[in-house]
């Protein structure tokens, strides 16, 4: 049974399921979901937890095999956790998992916890994890996106009796808060709780936030591209910015750039063809808010841009590679920002443009 990340605590009042699996890659977020299910089992008698991490491809699943046929003498009640990090079982992992899934129903005396990581849609068909998904509650948890994190920290100082001021002002102090801890809500969370320590409940400035919050910001190539494309050209400076303090390497960061142009012009061309959009995508294996982001720019971005920016990408994967190139920086870094801001802007244009046409219309 799959179950939203936001109904665990209405399913754990209502009572527990004697198998779990938690999949995802923020960890908070896990520890979280996690946490809420064993205080329940706590509260429900389990006083006993073992926790078994697979590791190798030598890893002893008989261990966790009986793990969930024995207790200890002075508990009723256990909790069998299994952590995946790699997210593949292996070959005995997988009957072993099977086995684990179908003694878990019915069982009122272990209640068994699978942690794994973000797993794809193959993983997700695999024969162990629809046997996890069939006899037990599987929960996905999905990272805070940037666009959703401002609400996502009023929330978490809601928690605290604590807010931002209202209007524009508030809002442009959880933006500020967002840049200094995206792609960290770890970090995110631990700046949260200490607001609360420095402050008291109630209304908190922007002065407060900005002399309380660090700069804790994590970026990665993949919200790079995001960024760009959704034309916020502010972000990806920022961003860049981060990925060359952090030591990214220049031709990942340009190869993600490159990619999402051929792309484009790959999907374009398809359209050009006769092929619907939406197919158009799929045939490229364009999925989620990437796929979002291609529907708004794609009707408006000419042949002759994506002509120019496939060549621009050309020079810049030169340039990265030790070549000079006339009328480009000699340093990679400054030819990614080129790179990036032309396509942002490309894609920010196509926007506007986009948003000036429903005004009219």
């Amino acid at each position: 049974m799959q179950l939203a990340a936001a109904q665990l605590t209405a399913h754990l009042q209502k009572g527990l399921r004697s198998l779990y699996t938690l999949h995802g890659d923020e960890p908070l977020l896990v520890q979280e979901a996690a946490d809420a299910i064993r205080a329940a089992a706590r509260a429900q008698g389990y006083t006993e937890r073992t926790v078994h991490t697979v590791a190798g491809a030598h890893f002893d699943w008989s261990e966790v095999l009986a793990a969930g046929g024995s207790l200890s003498l002075f508990a009723e009640r256990q909790i069998v956790e299994i952590r995946i990090p790699s997210g593949k079982p292996g070959k005995e992992g997988s009957p072993a998992l099977q086995q684990l899934a179908q003694a878990a129903q019915g069982n009122d005396s272990t209640l068994t916890l699978v942690l794994l990581p973000r797993l794809d849609k193959m993983t997700k068909g695999g024969a162990w994890f629809a046997a996890l998904d069939g006899h037990g509650v599987t929960i996905q948890i999905d990272p805070v996106e940037r666009s959703a994190l401002p609400p996502w920290i009023t929330q978490r100082l809601a928690q605290q009796g604590q807010r931002v001021v209202s209007g524009e002002a508030g809002q442009r102090t959880l933006q500020f808060f967002a840049d200094r801890v995206e792609g960290n809500l770890l970090a995110a969370h631990q700046e949260i709780q200490k607001l609360a320590l420095l402050y008291p409940a109630g209304e908190l400035s922007f002065e407060q936030v900005e002399s309380a919050v660090l700069n804790v910001a994590r970026y990665d190539v993949f919200k790079l591209s995001e960024a760009v494309l959704a034309g916020q050209a502010a972000r990806v400076q920022r961003m860049l910015d981060g990925l060359q303090a952090e030591g990214e390497a220049e031709v990942l960061v340009h190869y993600t750039l490159a990619e999402d142009i051929r792309a484009l012009k790959r999907v374009k061309d398809a359209m050009a063809a006769g092929r619907p959009l939406p197919m158009a995508l799929r045939e490229q294996r364009v999925w989620g808010l990437k796929e979002r982001l291609f529907e708004r720019v794609l009707p408006r971005l000419s042949p002759t841009a994506l002509d120019n920016l496939l060549h621009a990408a050309h020079v810049v994967d030169g340039i990265v590679k030790g070549l000079r190139a006339p009328g480009w920086p000699n340093d990679g870094w400054q030819a990614l920002h080129r790179l990036a801001m032309q396509l942002c802007q490309e894609c920010g244009a196509q926007q506007a443009s986009a948003a000036r046409g429903k005004i009219a219309a």
